[in-house]
C-alpha cells in the first residue's frame, strides 16, 4: 500500500508545493512510483511539471465531487515513475459544494482507494487555509509534512495547524503521524536564520529533519521552465538537498521514526 504525504502549512510562502514537486522527484529519482495531487486552486504543483491546470473531470476537482475515478485523470510527466492528478480553479468552489453532503471529508480517501497499490508514495499539496481540501487531505493522509520558512514569523500558524491535526486524529483518521519538519528558504549567512531553526529545533525536536533546504536560486527559477529543479539543475545546491530530504524520508518510514 501507499505512503500518503499530506504537505501541509497554513501559512502560505513557507515552501510546500516546492517540497512536493521536488521531494518527489528526488524519491522518483531512487526508483519509487510517485503521484503528486495538487489541491491548490493555484495550480502551482501542476504548473511546475510544465502541465496546464485542467477543468471539470480530469481534475482533482473531478474526483473530489465523484466526476471521474482518479487514474482516469492522472497524467504522466516528463520525470519517469512521477505522476499528476491537476489541479483546477473549480476547487475554489469545493468547500461550497461538499459543504451539504454526507461525510464530506472522506471523499478524497475513498477516491485514493483505488490508486493505493499503484504507488509507493502519494503527496498531496495542500492550500494555505484549512478548509475541505486541507481537510480531506489530512483524513486521507498516513503522514503529514510540515514545511517551514527560516524567516521571521516562521512558526506562526504551527500551534494551530498541530491542534488541527490532533483533531483528525481523534475524531477521522487516528493512524495519522508526522513524518517530519522541513526548514526551508535558509540563508546560513543570515543570523535571524539560525535564531529561527534553533527554534525550530526547540519547539519540534526530533521531528525536524537533518537536511536543511538553502536559498537557492535554481529552485524558484525551475517552475518558469516547467522543470522541478532536478531536471533543471541536477547539480545545483538546491536539488542536492532534496536528494539528502528524500533518502531521510526514505530512512524514517523503513525504521518507523515518525511521530
Amino acid at each position: 500500500m501507499s505512503e500518503i504525504f499530506a504537505v501541509s502549512n497554513q501559512k502560505g510562502g513557507v515552501g510546500k508545493t516546492t517540497t512536493v514537486v521536488n521531494l518527489a522527484t528526488a524519491l522518483s529519482a531512487l526508483n519509487k512510483k510517485i503521484l503528486i495531487i495538487d489541491l491548490d486552486p493555484q495550480g502551482n504543483a501542476t504548473v511546475s511539471f510544465g502541465l496546464r491546470r485542467q477543468l471539470g473531470r480530469a481534475s482533482s476537482y473531478g474526483v473530489l465531487t465523484g466526476q471521474s475515478p482518479l487514474m482516469e485523470a492522472v497524467q504522466a510527466t516528463l520525470v519517469p515513475n512521477l505522476y499528476v492528478l491537476p489541479a483546477s480553479q473549480e476547487l475554489l468552489g469545493v468547500d461550497l459544494e461538499l459543504a451539504g453532503v454526507e461525510r464530506p471529508q472522506f471523499y478524497l480517501k475513498k477516491a485514493l482507494q483505488a490508486a493505493e497499490n499503484d504507488f509507493d508514495y502519494i503527496f498531496m499539496d495542500c492550500p494555505p487555509a484549512v478548509g475541505l481540501l486541507t481537510l480531506n487531505a489530512l483524513v486521507a493522509a498516513t503522514q503529514v509534512i510540515i514545511p517551514i520558512q527560516c524567516e521571521y514569523l516562521a512558526l506562526e500558524g504551527v500551534a494551530d495547524l498541530m491542534k488541527t491535526i490532533e483533531k483528525i486524529k481523534k475524531n477521522f483518521n487516528p493512524s495519522l503521524k508526522i513524518q517530519g519538519v522541513v526548514l526551508t528558504m535558509f540563508d546560513g549567512r543570515s543570523n535571524l536564520a539560525k535564531s529561527v531553526q534553533n527554534d525550530v529545533r526547540s519547539y519540534f525536536g526530533t521531528l525536524v529533519f537533518d537536511t536543511i533546504i538553502p536559498r537557492n536560486v535554481r529552485i524558484p527559477e525551475a517552475p518558469s521552465h516547467g522543470k522541478p529543479v532536478m531536471l533543471y539543475d541536477f547539480k545545483s545546491v538546491g536539488a542536492q538537498s532534496y536528494l539528502r530530504l528524500a533518502a531521510e524520508v526514505l530512512k524514517r518510514n523503513k525504521g518507523g521514526q515518525n511521530g
